[in-house]
């Protein structure tokens, strides 16, 4: 449904630091960093697989609290996932594990990233073969 969204981090280089090994396990990469004079100064980069679809953009007044949820192929990619983004440099907002409250094989985990947005990975396939 959505093509691609853009969230403001307070600290470029931080934030890719984090995104580049907390998206890893998903395979989603820093795919482009747009040159400063397209974006009026301001540092601007897009991750993806096949092309980038979530963008930051450095900003110095936060207003966190986004959540972003991406999807993971299997329950070992999101544990996977959590590990990262946590040895990252984020916080635990909740460990992996089933959400039956969501939906009964609804399976994800939580970190807020530097900036205190609520990253998530999420499978919806029962437990992995």
């Amino acid at each position: 449904m959505l093509d691609h969204i853009g969230i403001a981090v307070s600290n470029f280089d931080r934030a890719c630091a984090f995104y580049d090994h907390a998206l890893a396990p998903l395979g989603i990469t820093l795919m482009m960093i747009v040159p400063k004079e397209h974006t009026g100064g301001v540092s601007v980069g897009g991750y993806g697989q096949h092309r980038p679809q979530f963008w930051i953009h450095e900003e110095t007044q936060q207003h966190p609290g986004v959540h972003v949820a991406f999807e993971a192929a299997d329950h070992a990619t999101v544990d996977a996932f959590y590990h990262a983004a946590l040895a990252a440099g984020g916080t635990d907002n909740g460990a992996p594990g089933l959400r039956p409250h969501y939906h009964e094989s609804y399976y994800g985990a939580f970190v807020h990233d530097p900036d205190g947005n609520n990253i998530e990975a999420v499978c919806h396939h029962p437990q992995s073969q």
